[in-house]
């Protein structure tokens, strides 16, 4: 397995250098988030993620999650790092105070999810499921659900899930069975069963804290009937256990050390959340957590796989430079002189430094929104926010899974084996793309919902920050041409928008036709912007080194990977009725 190591310098970069994450906590009056502290999560977290969680990561993938009548035990070693992380006061770093939480901001509980992810995403899943069941919890939830749940989730005692999907219905969540039939106590008897429940079932805590969909008895049809509930494994008052049991665990193509569970509902007690037939709505503050989190398990894949890859690439003896010689003394030059391994490495290393710009971007959206004192300026926060939530959940995994694919392939053979870790990154990567709301999914938000059904308000947020940013550039010696073409772009970025809107008009086939592409097209336009930001910054920063690496990286990004948009705008243009015209039934075989 490649052996991690937090990529502490990028990160301060990003935190000191193009984000001011110092001034930021100030002008919200972050005042416990001092300079000191966010070293010290930078420098203690980069210490337990080396140390005890990344030399899990190869053995948890081989030896799985063990089920045994209902009861599932995770990994030799997993139960004992989550008792030093809870020990550590890690799970609460951004919890509210009240609840036993440090209070500090989003951003820093990201930074830290960052260096778990990037160096065991099985173990990741346990921690990260419980952040986004408290989130909903805090924010609609009853306040004795608050104290008794939260007190529990915060310091890692408990642990939550959220459990949506059933064996007949996934996305359209619309279809599902289970039922929650009120009691005479004020509960809920809930019946049914839901399936790839992510930490549904383990050996990790003392409790966890089912956040399940379910309909009342007389609930509207589709997705306005659904309603919310909470249900315990064991009962908070009494300690008994609760009619939930976990039916089976999935056998998966990668993180086969997270538990997917079957989880089986028998007139479980639960507790309404949130108004009844109002559940969707409190579960998309979870969701909206996790689409976040998942997004930013491909930067994660993707680090971890390219600091294995340029280990390996600069070790590896194959062929002769084309232009010479570059290590005589030895049989062979190492790969890293070839163009096309530099071309691997270079696509991964402009992935992987943009996208984690673009999670410390959104991550001080999330405390402008959670902290900021001025209404306008949370607004602002929370709608930028929804434009970009879809962006960060698809485009990140996307590129996150083609950056664990060049890492592989920058060993060849040996990548496709598992001596060397690579494939296993691979595979955990190959999920993240569909969990959480596919892919597909997640563009039809962003174009059909967000960008459309705003009337383009939401884009627009976006777009005045890029053209703001082009105009006080304009002139800039070095990356006058680059800053140009994002301008264009950003220009392009309206008018194709008004493009798919009007076609829409006459036939809504275009928005589904156009949503991946687009949702790709934005993606890239965004991390144009971000590498300008970080191309700037680099030129005031005081490692010589370091500033030539990140200015080569942003060429590379602007000449080999943001001329992609072309190819998206014009599938884009292509319309619906080359995907739409052949009949169904042309499809069998």
């Amino acid at each position: 397995m490649p052996e991690y190591k937090a990529p502490l310098r990028d990160m301060r970069f990003l935190i000191d250098n193009v984000f001011d994450f110092h001034g930021h906590y100030a002008t919200l009056g972050a005042t416990d988030a001092s300079p000191d502290m966010v070293n010290a999560i930078l420098e203690e977290g980069a210490r337990f993620c080396e140390n005890v969680l990344a030399p899990l990561n190869r053995s948890g993938d081989e030896e799985g999650c063990h089920f045994d009548n209902g009861v599932v035990t995770t990994p030799k070693g997993f139960k004992q790092a989550f008792a030093q992380y809870v020990e550590g006061g890690w799970h609460g770093v951004a919890a509210d105070r009240a609840y036993g939480g440090q209070g500090l901001p989003h951003s820093l509980g990201l930074v830290l999810s960052e260096m778990i992810g990037s160096s065991n995403t099985s173990w990741g899943m346990y921690p990260g499921l419980t952040h986004g069941a408290m989130s909903a919890i805090h924010a609609h939830g009853t306040e004795e659900q608050k104290t008794t749940y939260l007190s529990k989730l915060t310091v890692g005692e408990w642990t939550g899930t959220m459990c949506l999907t059933e064996a007949h219905c996934g996305t359209d969540l619309g279809l599902i069975k289970t039922r929650a039939v009120p009691q005479a106590d004020g509960s809920y008897a809930v019946t049914g069963s839901k399936i790839f429940i992510s930490a549904g079932e383990h050996d990790m805590s003392a409790n966890i804290i089912h956040l399940v969909l379910a309909k009342l008895p007389d609930a509207p049809a589709g997705t306005k009937g659904i309603s919310l509930f909470i249900v315990p494994k064991f009962h908070a008052d009494s300690g008994e256990r609760n009619a939930v049991h976990c039916g089976s665990i999935e056998h998966k193509m990668g993180i086969k050390a997270s538990a997917t569970c079957v989880l089986n509902f028998d007139g479980a007690k639960g507790f309404l959340i949130g108004e009844a037939n109002k559940g969707l709505n409190c579960m998309f503050t979870m969701m909206n957590h996790a689409r976040l989190g998942t997004g930013m398990q491909g930067l994660c894949n993707g680090e971890a796989s390219f600091q294995g890859a340029i280990r390996y690439a600069n070790d590896r003896l194959q062929m002769r430079s084309l232009t010479g010689a570059k290590a005589p003394e030895k049989a062979a030059d190492p790969i890293i002189v070839h163009a096309d391994v530099r071309r691997m490495l270079l696509t991964m290393k402009a992935f992987n430094e943009g996208n984690r710009a673009l999670t410390y971007f959104t991550a001080q959206l999330l405390d402008t929104a959670h902290l900021g004192s001025d209404a306008d300026q949370r607004q602002d926060a929370e709608d930028l926010l929804a434009f970009l939530t879809p962006i960060c959940k698809a485009f990140m995994t996307e590129t996150g899974l083609e950056v664990t694919n060049h890492g592989m392939q920058v060993f060849g053979g040996h990548g496709y084996i598992l001596e060397w870790g690579m494939e296993q990154l691979a595979r955990d990567a190959r999920i993240a793309p569909i969990y959480e709301g596919t892919n597909g999914i997640q563009a039809l938000d962003l174009l059909g919902r967000k960008v459309l059904g705003s009337q383009g308000k939401l884009l627009r947020g976006f777009t005045k920050i890029v053209h703001k940013f082009c105009a006080a550039n304009a002139e800039h010696g070095q990356l006058k041409a680059y800053v140009e073409q994002l301008n264009q772009l950003n220009q392009q970025w309206g008018e194709l928008t008004l493009k798919v809107g009007t076609a829409a008009m006459k036939n809504p086939d275009e928005v589904g036709a156009a949503a991946t592409d687009y949702l790709m097209y934005s993606g890239y336009i965004i991390l144009a912007y971000l590498w300008l930001r970080m191309a700037i910054a680099a030129q005031a920063h005081g490692d010589a080194e370091f500033a030539r690496a990140k200015l080569a990286t942003c060429e590379f990004y602007f000449k080999r990977l943001l001329p992609r948009t072309a190819t998206h705008r014009a599938a884009v243009e292509a319309g619906s009725e080359c995907l739409m015209s052949l009949p169904a039934d042309a499809f069998n075989l």
